[in-house]
């Protein structure tokens, strides 16, 4: 007989309880952030390993296609096909505010583990854009940022975060270590390992988590207090909404402090080009003197890829410390002059491995610098994220958060198509410049809405987020 909705609610009433009153044993939150480092690595390396091998595919599944001089263009334009199914995954996303945390963990990092098996064993573009589709859905999520947010205490929270953060980037090292061990010299035929064995790393991950990790005790209390009915009681009625995708849009218009937030993001984003494209600007970089010194562009590419190999050995590094950095800031100081401090950095970095790879600067230099500009986007954008997090109520913070995909990447998606268009126009020697002329425009207006428009939300607390005071004029403080 089927349940009806009073049962239903009752069940899961008891299912929760049932959780929350799970005991802890001793040193969970150590046992926790190391199997939330796991799951990050497996989730980092699936997010990364498509731009780090981005001109090998390239030349072994488009080129015959497509040809070889507009190789990564054109596959970066067919590949807007999966990036649909990450339109599909803002729908899918916000029902964590509704059914938790934890399964959501687990379904996420094998579904990244599928996408990495099937471009493993592509032989032909559709089947690789079958991948990419898995991968495009299921890495935005980012379940394990928002455990962290809201498992970790609250003076420690940003620290903690890009601690973690930091760490997995180290893990990062794979790619590199597993394009020195299968793609050596002008070889390029042992590719699929690279991605079939961090495939492995996802589903090892995904049986960790599916045992190891608890509901986050966030969401257990907050839901609770829904199906109770003691958010009646509540003054602000936020307490009373479900979460839901329509929902999270409506909460960020109805709110000036994530509303301004969101359009500062979109340009800020602007920076995430680099994260596109960073391995094929540094294989033409490296590629120069070998045509320089006679050979043709394909032949000087090949030589360029044992470079470009060597670079990315210090990539993770660089990305790593220039992630770890804002946890010496973010809790002290603030989100927003730590954010200040990120775009500086990304952009000096940028402008080193861009001219480096060019201009005969060693690999391992112009490696690290690359990193460098690639972490200090990501950590840029986590700290938009954390103060998006920090300014939404539980019931529907994954709601709001995965909004900003949407409204933020509407305003990027003006910088993305430019690219685009241009490098499909002058090729893909000229991507590098392309991204320059695009990114300093747009994140110096992103920097300036955010420092004179959004409010800080260094200290608040999670529980009990006070919306009508990040919405309050500039000169009232937000609490902390």
């Amino acid at each position: 007989m089927k349940k009806t909705p009073e049962q239903k609610r009752e069940k899961e009433i008891a299912r929760l309880t049932r959780e929350k009153n799970k005991p802890k044993f001793p040193g969970y939150l150590i046992y926790f952030v190391m199997i939330i480092t796991v799951i990050y690595i497996a989730d980092e390396v699936a997010t990364q390993i498509g731009t780090q091998m981005q001109s090998v595919i390239a030349s072994q599944i488009f080129a015959p296609v497509v040809g070889k001089d507009v190789a990564v263009a054109r596959m970066s334009a067919i590949s807007t096909v999966s990036m649909l199914f990450s339109v599909v995954a803002f729908i899918y996303k916000p029902l964590s505010d509704r059914y938790g945390r934890r399964v959501f963990l687990v379904v996420n990092t094998l579904g990244m583990g599928v996408g990495l098996t099937f471009i493993s064993l592509a032989t032909n573009i559709p089947v690789y854009l079958l991948g990419a589709a898995f991968i495009a859905f299921f890495i935005p999520h980012d379940m394990q940022a928002v455990y962290i947010q809201e498992c970790a205490p609250a003076k420690h929270r940003g620290k903690m975060y890009f601690i973690i953060k930091s760490l997995s980037t180290v893990g990062m090292l794979l790619i590199p270590l597993l394009r020195k061990a299968f793609i050596p010299s002008t070889d390029l035929s042992g590719w699929r390992f690279v991605y079939i064995i961090p495939a492995c790393v996802a589903f090892i991950s995904v049986v960790i988590a599916l045992f190891c990790i608890r509901e986050s005790d966030v969401f257990i209390d907050n839901r609770l207090n829904y199906l109770t009915g003691e958010h009646t009681a509540d003054k602000n009625k936020d307490a009373q909404i479900q979460g839901s995708l329509l929902n999270g849009i409506k909460f960020v218009f109805r709110h000036r402090q994530l509303r301004v937030l969101y359009i500062a993001g979109g340009f800020l984003m602007f920076g995430m080009l680099i994260t596109s494209y960073y391995e094929s600007i540094m294989t033409y970089g490296f590629a120069q003197q070998f045509v320089a010194a006679g050979l043709d562009i394909e032949s000087a590419k090949l030589e360029a890829n044992a470079y470009v190999t060597q670079a990315l050995m210090l990539f993770s590094i660089g990305s790593a410390i220039f992630q770890m950095l804002p946890s010496l800031t973010i809790d002290r100081l603030g989100r927003k002059p730590t954010a200040i401090f990120t775009c500086c950095t990304m952009l000096v970095a940028y402008l080193a491995f861009y001219f480096g790879s060019g201009n005969g600067i060693a690999p391992s230099i112009v490696g690290f610098c690359c990193g460098a500009a690639v972490g200090s986007y990501w950590a840029n954008g986590d700290i938009i994220g954390l103060m998006a997090a920090e300014s939404a109520p539980t019931n529907l913070r994954v709601s709001v958060t995965t909004s900003y995909s949407i409204i933020s990447g509407v305003i990027y998606a003006v910088a993305m198509l430019t690219v685009m268009i241009l490098a499909n126009i002058l090729g893909d020697a000229k991507i590098g410049l392309v991204c320059l002329v695009t990114i300093v425009p747009g994140m110096t207006l992103g920097l300036v809405l955010l420092c004179l428009k959004v409010k800080e939300t260094k200290g608040m607390d999670l529980t009990n987020v006070d919306t009508q005071a990040l919405d309050a004029p500039q000169e009232q403080t937000v609490n902390s």
